[in-house]
């Protein structure tokens, strides 16, 4: 008689690893759902704009150019950075349809004149996130989506560990430098941040992009002891030197001041956008204060205004 080895009991997998992959499946899936109806309705304002650029569509649409969108984008850009300053997530929705809206016209306008279709800017930007995240979609990946791929064109080159924010942004400007040289172009580091930018956000993105290539400072109390140094000159500027110096020195403070943002991950323009804020509210509670009593911000005083003030702050 021969003895029956029992045979050994069938690996189970968990219930947790089953959840996991059962979660995972109907995450992607819900990711395809959203996809396909962020193209619908793309392809439906795509069309929407072309029915208005037509012979026969609106005129006021018809004759828009590049140049007169321009104030319109800029418009939207701050209606949508009001939106996150006011955590309106209702209000943002529409906001970002809106500046989507003025992409789409823009290039409705160079599709006419013969130069681009959005589907090409959508391309650009899409190549352009792969090839500098190779982190992320890999070096194979990253290489396909380099301009001119067809060519030797040296694929960028893929940082062992790329972990923290910082290791990211280096990596973004190593790649848009070897970008630049494929293409046979001498850009400089700063070459290329909008001259038209807010000066105080243009300040940041200087020191954004010089930072990624190692010129910067170690701590943020290293720019600390720098706007203290600044303070002082625009001090002694104020105190013994002409208008003109005086201005260079509150220059050369501010540039310390956004610089300053950056090291502690604060944006500048919204930090600045918040304390307009918070001053705008306490003084048009200083002026309801007066006007309880019968007074007003023209007529009190300087001590009057200054209790008041301190009374809204208190509150």
């Amino acid at each position: 008689m021969t003895k029956r080895v029992p045979k050994p009991p069938r690996r189970r997998t968990s219930a947790a690893a089953g959840t996991l992959r059962r979660r995972r499946r109907s995450g992607a899936t819900a990711d395809a759902r959203l996809a396909d109806r962020a193209a619908r309705e793309f392809r439906r304002l795509v069309a929407i704009m072309q029915r208005l650029r037509a012979p026969d569509g609106c005129p006021w649409d018809r004759e828009q150019t590049l140049e007169s969108l321009r104030g319109f984008v800029l418009e939207e850009t701050y209606e949508v950075l009001d939106a996150i300053d006011r955590a309106d997530r209702g209000r943002l929705r529409d906001e970002i349809g809106d500046l989507l809206f003025e992409g789409v016209f823009l290039a409705q306008i160079c599709a006419q004149d013969g130069d681009f279709v959005v589907a090409d800017s959508l391309q650009a930007v899409t190549s352009k996130l792969i090839r500098r995240h190779p982190h992320v979609f890999g070096r194979a990946r990253a290489q396909k989506a380099m301009p001119g791929a067809g060519r030797a064109v040296r694929a960028p080159a893929q940082r062992a560990i790329v972990t923290t924010p910082d290791q990211v942004v280096e990596q973004w400007e190593q790649i848009k430098a070897r970008e630049q040289q494929a293409a046979g172009e001498t850009r400089g580091v700063l070459t290329g941040v909008p001259r038209t930018l807010p000066a105080l956000l243009r300040a940041h993105e200087i020191g954004t992009r010089v930072a990624a290539v190692g010129f910067d400072w170690a701590r943020p109390d290293d720019v600390v002891a720098k706007i203290e140094e600044e303070v002082a000159e625009l001090r002694a500027a104020v105190g013994h030197e002409t208008p003109e110096r005086a201005e260079e020195e509150m220059g050369d403070l501010l540039f310390s001041v956004a610089n300053l943002c950056r090291k502690l991950g604060i944006e500048p323009e919204s930090a600045l956008r918040k304390a307009n804020e918070k001053f705008t509210a306490r003084f048009t509670a200083v002026e309801r204060r007066l006007d309880a009593r019968g007074r007003t911000v023209h007529d009190a005083t300087l001590e009057e205004l200054e209790a008041e003030w301190q009374t809204v702050k208190d509150d």
